[in-house]
C-alpha cells in the first residue's frame, strides 16, 4: 500500500487548483459507487485529483487515488487493493482509467458488496460498459458523462471573466437580459471564433501551439485503441473509420447519404451504420433522428455532425462550411448541458429540443420562414450581440453549463 500512497501523494500535490470546473458540483460524491465517463482529454483525471486535494488533508490515509493503467495492476488486483485499503481504515477509493483493467466490473461489484463502508469513485472512457455480461452494475452505480469545456468555461480560462451559467428556460424567457449581462463584462463575439476552433478540450491551455495535433492524437487513440478493444473494431478497418470521420467533416448535416459514405470508405452499408453508432458512443460524432422513440438499431440518422466544432476544424482538410460549424456548436452545447436533441424535420427547423422547443440555426440575416406557425420556436443567429423578437444570439447557447 505504501507504494500506492507515494504515487497518490505525487498525483495530488502536482494537480493545479487555479481552475476547477463547475462539473465538480454536479457529482454526488457521497454515493457509494459512481463513475465519471468521458472521451480522452476532457479532464476526468484532473477532476478526481482536484476533488481529493480540495476535500482531504495531504496526509489523510482514508483516501486513495490510483490509476488502473499503471504497471502496479499487472501484478495486483483491484480487489486486493480494496481489501488492504479497507483493513487500514480506508474510506474513499478513487480508481482512474478503470476501463483499462480487464474484468473491472466483476471486481468492482465484489468490492461494492464486501466493503460497505468504502466509497468507490471511478473514471473511464465514454465506451465503458456498465453491464458487460460479467457483472451488471446498473442498479448500483451512478453515472456521470463529462463533456469538454463550454464556451462560458473557455472564456473564464482564457480571460479570467467568470459568468454564471444560465438555464435554457431562462435564456429563452429573457435573452436580452442575459445578453446585456454578458456584454457588460466582455465582448462575446470576440471569443466565439476562438472557442469554435480550439476551446473544447482543456489541454489547449497546457500547450496552444500543439493543440490540433493533440486533438488528432485523441481521435487516433479512440479509434485505434478504445474502439478496437471495447467495440471489437477490426484493426484492419481503423483506417476506414478515420476516413469515415474525414468524409463526415466535409458533409453538410442535411445530406446523410449512407451509400455515399460506404462507397467513399470502402465499408458496407450495414457496417457503416454500426460504426456510426460506435463513433457516437465514443463522442466523436452525433446522430440526430426525427423521433427518438421509434429509433431502431442500425437506423440511418436523419442528420449527423462531428461531436464538437474543434473536431471539425481538426479533420476537415479545407475550412469547414460555416453552417455546419454553427449547427455543430449548437448541438454540442445543448447535449452537453443535458438536453435531448432531435431533428425537427425538413422545412420545420434544425433542432427539436426536449420534445417541444424548435430552434433554427443560421447567420444574422436568417429569417423565420422555416419555423413559421410553430409554437415555442426560435432562431439562433450567428454574428449578433443582442436578441430581437424570436431571434437569439448563437453564442448565448455556450453558457448553459
Amino acid at each position: 500500500m505504501e507504494r500506492l500512497f507515494e504515487r497518490h501523494d505525487k498525483y495530488i500535490s502536482n494537480v493545479p487548483m487555479d481552475y476547477i470546473r463547475d462539473f465538480i458540483h454536479r457529482v454526488d460524491w457521497e454515493a457509494r459507487l459512481l463513475v465519471i465517463r468521458g472521451p480522452k482529454g476532457v479532464g476526468k483525471s484532473t477532476l478526481l485529483q482536484q476533488y481529493i486535494k480540495k476535500n482531504f488533508e495531504a496526509d489523510d490515509r482514508h483516501v486513495l487515488y490510483c490509476s488502473a493503467d499503471t504497471n502496479y495492476f499487472t501484478t495486483h488486483t483491484l480487489t486486493e487493493v480494496a481489501d488492504n485499503f479497507a483493513k487500514i481504515g480506508g474510506k474513499w477509493l478513487f480508481i482512474d482509467e478503470v476501463h483499462k483493467y480487464k474484468g473491472w466490473s466483476s471486481e468492482v461489484k465484489e468490492i461494492y458488496d464486501l466493503y460497505r463502508d468504502l466509497h468507490l469513485v471511478l473514471s473511464g472512457s465514454s465506451l465503458i460498459q456498465i453491464n458487460d455480461g460479467q457483472a451488471d452494475l446498473s442498479r448500483r452505480i451512478l453515472i456521470y458523462d463529462m463533456p469538454g469545456l463550454s464556451m462560458r468555461e473557455f472564456i473564464r480560462l482564457e480571460s479570467g471573466i467568470d459568468i454564471a451559467p444560465i438555464s435554457l428556460a431562462d435564456l429563452l424567457k429573457s435573452p436580452n437580459g442575459f445578453c446585456s449581462r454578458v456584454r457588460s463584462v466582455c465582448h462575446p463575439l470576440e471569443h466565439f471564433p476562438s472557442y469554435l476552433q480550439f476551446g473544447y478540450y482543456p489541454f489547449y491551455f497546457e500547450g496552444k501551439r500543439e493543440y490540433f495535433s493533440r486533438v488528432e492524437n485523441v481521435i487516433n487513440y479512440i479509434v485505434d485503441v478504445e474502439l478496437t478493444k471495447h467495440r471489437n473494431l477490426d484493426v484492419g478497418n481503423t483506417r476506414n473509420v478515420k476516413a469515415l470521420l474525414q468524409v463526415i467533416s466535409q458533409m453538410t448535416p442535411y445530406e446523410v447519404d449512407i451509400a455515399k459514405l460506404s462507397k467513399a470508405t470502402g465499408i458496407s452499408r450495414s457496417t457503416t451504420l454500426k460504426y456510426l453508432s460506435h463513433l457516437e458512443e465514443a463522442c466523436l460524432i452525433r446522430r440526430l433522428f426525427t423521433d427518438l422513440k421509434t429509433v431502431t438499431d442500425l437506423q440511418k440518422p436523419d442528420k449527423m455532425y462531428l461531436d464538437n466544432s474543434n473536431l471539425l476544424y481538426t479533420l476537415c482538410p479545407e475550412k469547414p462550411e460555416v453552417g455546419t460549424v454553427r449547427e455543430t456548436f449548437f448541438a454540442n452545447q445543448l447535449a452537453a448541458a443535458g438536453h435531448t436533441l432531435e431533428y425537427a424535420g425538413y422545412k420545420s427547423g434544425d433542432f427539436r429540443i426536449d420534445g417541444d422547443i424548435v430552434i433554427e440555426v443560421g447567420g444574422q440575416d436568417k429569417g423565420f420562414s422555416q419555423i413559421a406557425g410553430q409554437q415555442n420556436a426560435f432562431v439562433a443567429a450567428d454574428g449578433i450581440e443582442s436578441a430581437t423578437l424570436g431571434k437569439i444570439p448563437l453564442w448565448t447557447f455556450g453558457f448553459l453549463y
